[in-house]
């Protein structure tokens, strides 16, 4: 990783990029969106099918070009930053010869890089050492991502995209790949990644950017957009005298929605709420803090 830290990672200004369709409309992928990441960050991509992640994706690589707008990847255009090594990608599919070994592939991506130095680092990073003389086609889902995910740090690069990378991985093996991309990111280098696991989004990246019909709808910090649209919930246990056994007192109930701390309730637990719930709400076009509905609310209560 040499990439300057004063520099951006990425930076997209006005970033439009349009196609046509088979009966030759005009499909506009992503709409004018503005974007800076900096050296460091982990950022997650959110957004349904069509939202223009994949096209944004596509460009920071140099896979295609804006029809309009200025992308920059560390200072330079995205297909510079690649031919340096700056920039690696994990895609979820392709990519991988079932003939080869883990071993050999590595050893091929990285004679390609002039990095074979970085063989035996990139195997042990990706917990792929054991398997090292095991063909790729002998492997399972979760085993080929983490192969891709050691080619991608072949050349040592500065900034990793992902997509889906955590795809056949179990949740061991899911939570060890976040914990390397955290020690990656706090020396520097860079992940951005697309996913489609929510709770993976919530639970590993800083930011969130949350796209929708080809144009950014909510950019933040992830405990931000959370807080923003999401809502929170009150867990509490109710004191045995309003227990019955069909429920609790609804008048009780009432009260507590009126006033907590007189009525002796206990275990209050208030949870964050869900980036789930801030993802549909901003891609349904509904749920705006500052419109009516928007509030912290009381859902239930446990025994």
């Amino acid at each position: 990783m040499t990439s300057p830290a004063a520099v951006p990672a990425i930076r997209a200004t006005g970033l439009r990029k349009q196609f046509r369709g088979s009966d030759q409309s005009t499909v506009v992928a992503v709409d004018g969106i503005d974007l800076v990441v900096q050296p460091g960050e982990i950022v997650a991509f959110l957004g349904p099918n069509g939202a223009g992640k994949t096209t944004t994706v596509d460009m920071m690589l140099g896979l295609t070009r804006p029809d309009a707008g200025r992308l920059e990847v560390y200072g330079t255009s995205p297909g510079e930053a690649v031919r340096r090594g700056l920039v690696s990608a994990v895609m979820q599919t392709g990519g991988l010869l079932n003939d080869f070994t883990v071993e050999e592939t590595a050893r091929a991506i990285a004679a390609l890089h002039g990095r074979t130095d970085r063989v035996e680092v990139v195997l042990e990073r990706a917990r792929l050492t054991d398997l090292a003389r095991r063909r790729v086609e002998a492997c399972s889902g979760g085993e080929q991502q983490r192969l891709k995910f050691a080619l991608a740090l072949l050349p040592d690069p500065d900034l990793v995209i992902l997509d889906e990378p955590t795809t056949g991985m179990d949740v061991g093996a899911r939570q060890e790949f976040w914990q390397a991309m955290r020690a990656d990111a706090a020396h520097g280098r860079t992940i951005v990644f697309a996913t489609h696991y929510l709770a993976e989004a919530d639970e590993f990246a800083e930011r969130t950017v949350l796209m929708n019909r080809g144009r950014i709808v909510h950019d933040a910090a992830t405990t931000d957009v959370r807080a923003a649209y999401g809502g929170r919930t009150v867990t509490l246990r109710p004191p045995p005298a309003v227990e019955r056994a069909d429920g609790i007192d609804p008048a009780w109930l009432a009260q507590v929605r009126r006033v907590l701390e007189p009525l002796g309730v206990t275990d209050v637990e208030v949870s964050a709420p869900s980036l789930e719930a801030a993802f549909l709400a901003l891609t349904s076009g509904a749920g705006h803090p500052d419109r009516p509905g928007h509030r912290d609310h009381l859902v239930g209560a446990t025994r």
